[in-house]
């Protein structure tokens, strides 16, 4: 009994091995809003209000793009701003370079919430989400990109701010699992996506592993979204795609090809959630990717098979 007890097993194993490593057909993403940005990032669907919010960080601009009527406004930030989210019909939590910020989103006032880091010069702030409480996560990165002086932080709706995790060179994607109980999160250049147990209580994480180790070849892992199925969906910088991981197996799924050298952030949008938008950045190109890449900084879409799942507010 035993030996069919294991046989069995193995079988069951394997079957799941073989599909969790099934790779998927390539999907190629179309041009959606022609722009140049310097460095798109910080993709966000507004679920309430049917728009894509996004950032300029090196222009100092939030983004507010309809897809309905394919008008995009723009709200100048004092600073260069690493992420954007929604907390009410008029506000959205920013995170600039000294702090992070309430912004009005009619009339572009800004209120500081915390000045964590404003002492820190070599340092800015980067990506950044809500967990499923409504507090930011948000990451810091030296801008020389060549030492670990980076912090992640959680900002409360009070602006109490939490040191959550040193030693980060590039702080970037970061999302939360179904459940509540999984925490993935990207320092960029360590090539990892790592997994962090979450206290949907407490709001913390522990027990940090590797859930995805990226392979050099296919870029660096930027902005990070997850689908429905809790598989994620990576913007890879120097990659031209979007990848699709399975963090359990650590397996690469397939890749949304993008007519852009750097690949940022994407979120799932639209109605059903069934749309993935993607950001893309126009700088750190070569003369001949200039020309190869001449939509770079502008945002692409695809539908991609599988739905998203709605993003948290601040403050929520």
């Amino acid at each position: 009994m035993r030996i069919i007890v294991i046989l069995l097993a193995s079988v069951f194993f394997a079957c799941n091995s073989e599909k969790s490593n099934t790779k998927l057909e390539d999907l190629e993403a179309k041009l959606e809003f022609k722009y140049k940005a310097q460095l798109g990032e910080g993709a966000f669907w507004n679920h309430r209000d049917q728009n894509l919010y996004w950032v300029d960080i090196l222009d100092n601009k939030l983004h507010i793009y309809d897809p309905q009527t394919k008008r995009n406004r723009s709200l100048f930030t004092s600073s260069m701003v690493g992420t954007v989210v929604p907390a009410t019909d008029s506000t959205a939590v920013i995170a600039l370079v000294d702090g992070i910020y309430i912004i009005n989103t009619i009339n572009g006032k800004e209120t500081r919430l915390s000045d964590v880091e404003s002492d820190i010069k070599e340092n800015r702030f980067n990506d950044g989400k809500c967990d499923p409480l409504g507090n930011l996560w948000v990451g810091s990165m030296h801008m020389p990109e060549t030492s670990p002086n980076g912090n992640l932080y959680k900002v409360e709706a009070n602006g109490t701010t939490s040191k959550m995790k040193d030693d980060i060179t590039i702080s970037n994607g970061i999302v939360w699992t179904s459940n509540n109980k999984t925490m993935y999160y990207i320092d960029t250049p360590t090539l990892q996506i790592k997994a962090f147990d979450f206290d949907p209580e407490t709001a913390t994480i522990t027990n940090e592993r590797v859930a995805v180790q990226v392979s050099r070849e296919d870029g660096f892992p930027d902005g990070m979204a997850i689908d429905e199925n809790d598989n994620l969906w990576v913007g890879l910088w120097n990659g031209n795609a979007v990848a699709q991981y399975d963090p359990l197996s650590g397996a690469l799924m397939r890749k949304v090809w993008v007519p852009a050298h750097n690949v940022t952030a994407c979120a799932f949008g639209g109605e059903n959630l069934d749309i993935l938008y993607i950001t893309t950045a126009s700088v750190d190109m070569s003369v001949e990717e200039i020309k190869k890449f001449p939509l770079a900084g502008s945002i692409f879409k695809v539908n991609p098979g599988v739905s998203g799942v709605k993003s948290a507010f601040f403050g929520k």
